[in-house]
């Protein structure tokens, strides 16, 4: 006779130090830097494609300034919004290097964000469609795992969209042109640079909506203490 499978203990560490720490720092950082630009683009709140983009150029988009409580500060300061930015901005890129090169060293991405072949056949990544569809958010042990439209955002969140809106920030300096010109030239000029910079932008803002909103559908404070402590209570397998 076979024994029985083991139950999933009732509580399991879920997320590292490091990880818990780049969260939240993260977090504040990015709140700066996207409240603080929306002040910056108010300046100018028309976006171009190309090397240059001024008052008698045509732009591809126009839009209204943004309204001073999603701005920081809330009334319109070039200079202020500017100081917040940039003062945030190389904390950022810096906490991000650090972050990436940490968990390459002790393994996460290796353990808990490569894929493997089952996760990427269609079948499987329909059905986590389809799961996240219907709200049915995994239990068991399969809930300590991250699930293949998990890994795929956060992938794309850290490795690409992270490191794409920094080097666009990089390239709209103009004293980065002295240091790394080629920057210029790899995004098509620096006002391809802006637009992308300011597109990318607002999909980590959509990302961001989204996983709040996966947070308070699958349980706040377990999600939330999970973040603060690590420890996150494993919801009972459906009968």
């Amino acid at each position: 006779m076979e024994p029985a499978p083991a139950s999933p203990p009732d509580y399991a560490k879920r997320h590292r130090l490091s990880t818990r720490l780049w969260h939240w720092l993260n977090a504040l950082l990015l709140y700066v830097l996207f409240t603080s630009g929306l002040g910056i683009f108010n300046a100018h709140p028309r976006l171009y494609w190309g090397q240059f983009g001024a008052n008698f150029d045509t732009p591809w988009l126009v839009l209204d300034r943004f309204p001073g409580w999603i701005t920081l500060p809330a009334l319109y300061n070039l200079a202020m919004s500017r100081h917040w930015h940039l003062t945030a901005a190389p904390i950022f890129a810096f906490a991000l290097l650090a972050y990436m090169l940490w968990s390459l060293g002790n393994r996460h991405v290796a353990r808990d964000l490569a894929f493997n072949r089952a996760e990427l056949a269609p079948r499987q990544i329909w059905r986590d469609i389809i799961d996240h569809a219907r709200l049915r958010f995994p239990t068991g042990t399969a809930a300590l795992r991250y699930n293949v439209l998990q890994k795929g955002s956060y992938v794309a969140v850290i490795f690409i969209l992270l490191p794409l809106i920094i080097l666009t920030g990089l390239t709209m300096s103009p004293g980065m042109n002295a240091a790394w010109p080629w920057l210029v030239d790899l995004f098509g000029g620096r006002q391809s640079a802006r637009t992308i910079h300011f597109l990318t932008a607002f999909a980590l803002a959509a990302f961001f909506v989204v996983h709040i909103a996966m947070v308070l559908l699958a349980g706040p404070f377990n999600e939330v203490r999970s973040m603060v402590t690590g420890w996150y209570r494993v919801p009972k397998e459906r009968a």
